[in-house]
């Protein structure tokens, strides 16, 4: 990773990021890709800082307005820009399909998101679709003036005032979540640091939160990179190609490996969305 300091924002150069594999996978709900005159462009938000950020070409990106400190401060942590994932990548590559997997999808990132934040979203995301569940994200939002609201915000809602999300069952989950956070019943912080079973069970004490909810907020909310969510996808990988289990030198960075092997499976099975 390099960068620079220009006075419209800061050249990224990183070959080993794809701003559709990363932005675009299903990972983070907050991204809108936009019309640019350059290869992609997608506005966003992380702990409510807005950021425009555009691919020139791969490898090279421009973070619109942002200066150095910005950058250093927040926006390097977030694409998880001091972690070599061409190293990781080779590692990865000793097995055959992961390898398949990483030349596919080289561009994928994981994205060090707010905890908080991570759990909502992917309560929201259950039994759900990418279109959808950005959709009452995005309402959520609007209400809040366009940011995402605190525990202690959304823990004065109830089921019934949620109704203008149109989030289904899942808005007594959220009410859950966020009574149990502003009371410090659970504490996303201490979690983050549990043993990783203990951090599953701990999450799993939040009404609706099941085994996928729990791996996704391990993974993308705490950045436990051993975590690894399998939904339908990852089923059939693990069926197909790992009978006798995961590659054990891939365990503690399992989640990583997830992220490729996911976006690999779902297009050579001919899925497009």
């Amino acid at each position: 990773m390099d960068y620079s300091i220009r006075p419209d924002g800061i050249l990224l150069s990183e070959p080993d990021l794809d701003l559709n594999e990363t932005l675009d996978c299903g990972q983070a709900f907050r991204w809108t890709k936009t019309a640019s005159d350059y290869e992609c462009t997608y506005e966003g938000s992380f702990l409510n800082s807005r950021l425009v950020i555009s691919q020139l070409r791969p490898g090279e990106f421009l973070l619109h307005g942002v200066s150095e400190e910005e950058f250093l401060g927040k926006w390097l942590s977030y694409f998880d820009l001091d972690t070599n994932y061409s190293e990781l990548k080779r590692q990865f590559s000793e097995d055959e399909t992961l390898s398949k997997a990483c030349s596919f999808a080289g561009g994928i990132r994981l994205l060090r998101q707010d905890s908080w934040e991570c759990l909502v979203s992917f309560i929201i995301s259950q039994n759900n679709n990418i279109p959808r569940i950005k959709g009452i994200i995005g309402r959520l939002c609007d209400k809040y003036g366009g940011r995402f609201p605190e525990a202690e915000e959304l823990a004065t809602e109830t089921p019934d005032t949620l109704a203008y999300l149109r989030s289904g069952f899942r808005a007594k989950y959220i009410c859950d979540a966020s009574s149990r956070t502003a009371a410090g019943i659970t504490s996303l912080s201490g979690i983050a640091e549990m043993p990783i079973d203990s951090a599953r069970k701990a999450l799993m004490e939040i009404k609706g939160v099941g085994p996928k909810v729990a791996e996704c907020v391990l993974l993308y909310g705490m950045h436990r990179t051993e975590a690894f969510p399998i939904d339908v996808w990852i089923k059939r990988v693990l069926a197909a190609y790992y009978p006798d289990g995961f590659p054990e030198y891939a365990a503690e960075n399992a989640g990583i490996a997830q992220q490729y092997l996911f976006h690999y499976i779902r297009s050579i099975s001919g899925r497009t969305e």
